[in-house]
């Protein structure tokens, strides 16, 4: 059973004979209906588990959720994650004389 706190819609009972106002009422309950069910409302859970969820951002919408080093991380449309910064560095040899 869902915990959300949803209204059920009414679907109003058939007449003998066809009557606009009826079929607009059902069309209404089956809009509330498809609202209803597109909405993902809120959630909480006691227990939740992950699985198969992607190592970095790339290719995600924000909003979705990653994993990086260990943090589990939400997608942001402004706020890059690259999933790995590297650099080397060498400098030369360096001789110091002195008179």
């Amino acid at each position: 059973m869902s915990s959300r706190n949803l209204t059920r819609p009414y679907f109003p009972r058939a007449p003998l004979q066809y009557q606009q106002a009826h079929q607009a009422e059902i069309q209404r309950a089956f809009e509330l209906f498809i609202r209803q069910i597109q909405n993902p409302g809120d959630a909480r859970y006691t227990t939740l588990t992950l699985t198969d969820i992607a190592s970095s951002d790339y290719g995600l919408a924000p909003g979705d959720v990653f994993e990086q080093d260990g943090f589990l991380k939400i997608t942001k449309s402004n706020t890059p994650h690259p999933s790995g910064v590297s650099g080397t560095m060498a400098l030369g040899t360096v001789t110091v004389s002195t008179p």
